[in-house]
């Protein structure tokens, strides 16, 4: 009772202060990112936490962007895997008590048609979705360790290179938006296209899981 008290906690805290967790990493550096990245990879939400860090960090040329790249890929990998090996001890029982009982029962049917194919995209792409879900109905899956490991590491150092790399190249002006969204509008305009386009993913997505659980 006292575990699961500290858990919603947690998840509240986050929610309402997440501009300050990714803020009180930041000064941590390359260290702090690691650690956020293990983080982003388990249940409690860090709201695209690794990914706004990596690009701050790399924008602000506090080191060369790969070495942010490589250090989120690294904690994100190992976050993942103590939520694949936890999962995997615990059983069913671990989504059950972690995610809605209705959408694990679908999402272990959507991972066992598409298991590789839904786990690369979730790790590559900046789906609304709780990644640390498929990492856990892979391990109760059984799937093997050596190809989750895999396909997390290639979609994440995909992820985090391109937006370490984007961020380090346009440098300044990339932190320019960020801090006055509405005086570079166009580039706001095209971010918030492409988060559009992936809660409509998003939202997609969770129909199918719907449509699944439903069959």
């Amino acid at each position: 009772m006292g575990n699961l008290f500290w858990q919603k906690a947690a998840r509240r805290t986050l929610q309402s202060n997440g501009q300050g967790l990714t803020s009180w990493f930041r000064h941590l550096g390359a260290a702090g990112l690691f650690f956020l990245a293990i983080l982003d990879s388990s249940p409690l939400p860090t709201f695209a936490g690794p990914d706004i860090l990596t690009a701050i960090l790399s924008a602000s040329h506090r080191g060369p962007w790969y070495e942010f790249a490589v250090v989120a890929t690294a904690g994100s990998a190992l976050g993942a895997y103590f939520t694949f090996r936890l999962a995997r001890r615990a059983g069913a029982a671990y989504l059950n008590s972690k995610f809605k009982k209705r959408r694990v029962s679908a999402i272990l049917r959507v991972f066992k048609q598409r298991g590789a194919g839904t786990l690369f995209a979730s790790t590559a792409i900046p789906f609304p979705f709780p990644t640390s879900m498929l990492f856990a109905a892979a391990g109760v899956s059984n799937y093997r360790t050596s190809r989750f490991l895999s396909i997390v590491i290639v979609g994440r150092a995909i992820r985090y290179s391109t937006i370490a790399l984007l961020a380090d190249h346009y440098g300044r002006h990339f932190l320019r938006v960020l801090r006055n969204p509405l005086q570079y509008w166009r580039w706001s305009l095209l971010f918030a296209v492409l988060i559009a386009a992936l809660t409509i993913a998003g939202i997609l997505f969770n129909r199918r899981l719907a449509t699944a659980s439903a069959e």
